[in-house]
């Protein structure tokens, strides 16, 4: 089959080399520019320059539809657009303008997580398992017919990192199986179930404040669901953004306000969480590594000479 494909960053540089690699060819790639964005600066691998490696025309958009870009794509006549991570809206005189109409690459297990972060969000929320969906677009975002899917389980230590490594690897072969299945009339189409949607928003800095209301246990995923390169989740101490790069549950249960500065156990500060943190009944987060603002990267027990105080959301 002739295909185009959109996308951007690590996913879509992962699609493109899956589809240069499969017996489709690629007759024109659409990509987004380079952007400042903290959460578009990390996994950048550039699908522009892979295109230009192996002669493929590229175009540049930030939105789609201009009559440019829809000459270019009735030129080349594509039978399939595949789409990943493209990240503004494709209209319908785009996606439907195939034969075999659009299919996007998704990091999720639609129809949950559909928008942006997917992986991020999903650890917070502690999901046992992630994975990639491969759907046919359609008007609404992210809802159309599933044709493959695959998962992997989340470990009870792993990072935003880790599961995004754990799921990039799944692009390849998923896309090369939907679009064996697409060519040779054999894919199965699956209607979401609309009911089970949810949708995520693109992160911003608001979306990595340490709220210490929380269980010790959802702060915990909340920091491994921020690990490096991914902006940390945060809190103030003295004033000062307070980075954290790691933590723990803590063993013991503490009692008394949301985000005191209680105690040393083992490695690390413990920190009292919880809103009913009152009754005695919680475990604590214990706080192994920090960073401050400068960059300086610290044992928690070596930042925090003194106990006492409190860790706060806001300066």
């Amino acid at each position: 089959m002739r295909v185009v494909m959109f996308g951007y960053q690590t996913w879509g540089h992962r699609t493109l080399q899956a589809l240069l690699d499969s017996e489709h060819e690629v007759v024109l790639v659409v990509t987004h520019p380079k952007s400042e964005h903290a959460y578009e600066k990390i996994w950048d691998d550039s699908v522009a320059d892979l295109a230009e490696k192996h002669g493929v025309p590229v175009l540049l958009r930030n939105r789609p539809g201009d009559d440019e870009l829809l000459s270019a794509l009735r030129d080349v006549e594509p039978d399939i657009i595949v789409a990943n991570n493209w990240r503004t809206w494709l209209p319908p005189e785009i996606f439907d303008l195939p034969p075999h109409g659009t299919l996007n690459v998704h990091d999720s297990l639609l129809p949950t997580y559909a928008g942006f972060s997917p992986l991020i969000w999903a650890l917070i929320n502690g999901e046992p398992e992630v994975g990639v969906t491969a759907h046919r677009m359609d008007g609404e975002l992210d809802m159309g017919d599933i044709v493959l899917q695959r998962s992997v389980s989340v470990g009870p230590e792993d990072t935003a990192t880790d599961l995004f490594r754990k799921t990039v690897d799944l692009i390849g072969p998923i896309v090369h199986d939907a679009l064996d299945h697409i060519a040779a009339g054999t894919a199965v189409w699956t209607p979401q179930d609309r009911s089970k949607s949810t949708f995520f928003h693109k992160r911003s800095v608001e979306d990595s404040r340490i709220d210490w209301t929380w269980p010790a246990e959802d702060l915990e995923r909340f920091v491994r669901a921020q690990s490096d390169p991914y902006p940390n989740a945060f809190t103030h101490h003295r004033g000062q953004r307070l980075r954290v790069v790691s933590a723990a549950v803590s063993e013991g249960r503490y009692g008394g306000t949301p985000g005191r500065i209680f105690i040393r156990e083992g490695d690390g500060i413990v920190i009292v969480a919880g809103a009913d943190a009152r009754t005695g009944r919680n475990h604590g987060l214990l706080l192994k590594r920090v960073r401050t603002e400068d960059g300086t990267e610290l044992a928690a027990t070596d930042y925090f000479r003194t106990m006492g105080g409190y860790l706060t959301d806001r300066p």
